[in-house]
């Protein structure tokens, strides 16, 4: 196990050795999620582990990070906690891609060393919500009971076709 993460890695080769990386990456650092969020301090704990499986190679592991995010219903600030099980297989064409298990997702790498960051970073793109939202109710209403109570009343009045006879009963007219 490394005590620092790389910056570049060579998965067919971590795979080779049954390599182990764990640690942490700055969210800042990930130039494509940075922006989506509301305050990029912290970080993501990565812990992957390479292997190879006759011919195929791959990447397992955990990738776990603590979001601030904006509610898309109040629009205030929110921690999301990520917690994204990955399981990887390193192809180098789309026709070995096709040819994975089903339960990988292809990891398409070139000739030589990728960055361990776009790793990171496209799998809490891809356990990133689309619309993140508190669990619980975030919107509290702003207006006292009394004010509340006699909305309604005006409110189902004015819906009422019958609000005029309503009116005639009270002032005592026959």
């Amino acid at each position: 196990m490394l005590d620092r993460l790389p910056e570049l890695i060579d998965p067919l080769s971590f795979a080779d050795k049954h390599s182990e990386l764990s640690g942490q990456i700055k969210l800042k650092s990930l130039s494509r999620l940075a922006p989506l969020l509301k305050d990029d301090t912290g970080d993501a704990t990565v812990d992957l582990f390479f292997s190879r499986q006759g011919r195929l190679a791959s990447v397992e592991g955990k990738i776990a990070a603590t979001l601030t995010v904006e509610c898309q219903n109040c629009l205030n600030e929110m921690d999301l906690h990520i917690e994204n099980n990955i399981k990887l297989g390193i192809v180098s064409s789309l026709d070995e891609a096709d040819r994975l298990p089903e339960d990988y997702e292809p990891l398409l790498v070139g000739e030589g060393k990728i960055p361990l960051k776009d790793i990171v970073e496209d799998e809490l793109l891809l356990a990133l919500p689309d619309f993140p939202r508190h669990s619980e109710a975030c919107f509290k209403a702003e207006t006292s009971v009394d004010h509340q109570d006699s909305l309604d009343v005006e409110q189902s009045n004015s819906n009422n076709p019958f609000s005029i006879l309503a009116k005639l009963k009270h002032t005592g007219v026959k």
